[in-house]
């Protein structure tokens, strides 16, 4: 199983992190597929996006909303493209529009079949079990305006994951009560950090924070 988690931040936050997103993906040309969390105002997130990449040699994306139609032909494409790219945005809608899709199961075969699975933000997220983070804490949190109540999500690992983190208190006090009812182990990421699983490893980038059981420990 290959996984790039990215909380966010710029081109050089994230410089450690497209380094090792690069060397995961160890392809000659390969197909990146830009998976938007909304359609509106996507054309200009993929440009975005392409440039950011090409820097790293790729020339072949694929932008593929899944919020509108969409052909199936090209979807066929996507699913044999070397990386699927979930971009950052509202949680819940953007699980709302997957589910809707139909197509989670494929993102899941993608990995399962040795496809590489990055997300930002939301879309990191959206690669745990649920996406309750988007939730909590109640002072950072995305607005769940369509009242989604099933935030089961892919459900790639065993861990949850909080993107913009700020180091502070009031941080440490949410998630510590979180973690003291919940088996889970939170990892908090700043942006321009975040986590690679490549297989069986797991390699934290830049400096990140795990809370489990009640209590909070620095990573790197």
């Amino acid at each position: 199983m290959r996984l790039v988690f990215y909380s966010g931040g710029d081109e050089k936050n994230n410089k450690s992190l497209d380094k090792a997103f690069v060397e995961i993906l160890d392809k000659k040309n390969p197909v990146v597929t830009f998976i938007p969390s909304s359609s509106y105002l996507s054309e200009q997130e993929f440009r975005v996006f392409v440039k950011h990449y090409s820097q790293f040699k790729i020339t072949k994306f694929i932008h593929f909303p899944i919020d509108v139609p969409f052909d199936r032909i090209l979807f066929q494409e996507v699913m044999k493209s070397d990386c699927i790219h979930l971009a950052g945005g509202n949680t819940f809608y953007f699980l709302n529009s997957l589910r809707k899709s139909k197509i989670m199961p494929r993102l899941k075969k993608f990995v399962k079949d040795g496809g590489v699975l990055t997300g930002l933000s939301a879309g990191a997220i959206m690669m745990t079990e649920n996406i309750e983070m988007a939730a909590y804490p109640e002072f950072d949190r995305d607005e769940n305006n369509i009242n989604l109540t099933n935030l089961a999500a892919l459900n790639l690992v065993d861990f949850l994951f909080f993107p913009h983190f700020k180091n502070s208190a009031r941080y440490d006090a949410v998630f510590k009560k979180y973690t003291r009812f919940n088996d889970k182990i939170i990892y908090a990421c700043p942006d321009g950090s975040g986590i690679v699983m490549n297989g069986p490893e797991l390699r934290f980038v830049g400096k990140c924070y795990a809370y489990f059981q009640g209590h909070k420990f620095t990573i790197n």
